[in-house]
């Protein structure tokens, strides 16, 4: 069986996606991947960061994950994002990440890549799925192979039941309404049980 290095990569403000990255960690180190979670750069200025107590303690907290670089997007046979949802969409930070691709892109580095993502929201009808597929429409035109959990497992009911991608809505208190661990941890291993078929198939 081939061996798959995974790539995770987040944006988070306040660790609801850093959070959901680190479950998706645990379950591509079960699967056998080597695994980096890494995290886009933050383009917020930082007078935004320090007027929210819960984004500036993340932002902190976080200082010592490394920040993705296109050479880890080499480096990956799999690639799973988690980022919040903004209006529907993926926010500004991964979408400035994903616009600095298209040198790999041109030169068909990206193509047969295996990719999955997962969202939040503030509420259960926020756009986490919206956000899933605007980040797949970019994963289309690199020539990659979306690994969507779709109902491969019961767990996916269980967490609210996105097919496209583990979702989850934040409460005021800024604590997870669902309990989406398991469905995270599938979701990864899936993604690296695709990522190792795809990888086996193409060294054949």
């Amino acid at each position: 069986m081939a061996n798959v290095n995974l790539a995770i990569i987040y944006y988070s403000s306040t660790g609801t996606n850093y959070q959901l990255s680190q479950w998706a960690a645990d379950g591509g180190k079960e699967a056998g991947a080597e695994v980096k979670v890494l995290k886009v750069p933050e383009l917020a200025p930082q007078a935004a960061i320090e007027s929210n107590p819960a984004w500036k303690a993340h932002v902190e907290a976080t200082q010592n994950v490394p920040t993705v670089s296109l050479n880890d997007l080499e480096w990956a046979d799999a690639i799973i994002f988690s980022v919040p949802t903004r209006f529907g969409n993926m926010p500004g930070q991964m979408k400035q990440f994903l616009d600095t691709t298209g040198g790999l892109w041109f030169h068909g580095k990206l193509a047969n890549k295996v990719v999955s993502a997962m969202s939040s929201a503030q509420n259960a009808h926020g756009g986490q799925e919206q956000t899933i597929l605007q980040l797949y429409t970019s994963m289309y035109h690199w020539g990659a192979i979306v690994a969507a959990p779709g109902y491969t497992d019961p767990v996916i009911f269980a967490s609210g039941g996105n097919p496209y991608g583990t979702s989850v809505t934040i409460d005021q208190s800024g604590k997870m309404v669902e309990d989406v661990q398991n469905a995270v941890k599938h979701q990864a291993k899936r993604t690296v049980a695709v990522a190792q078929a795809v990888k086996s198939g193409l060294n054949q």
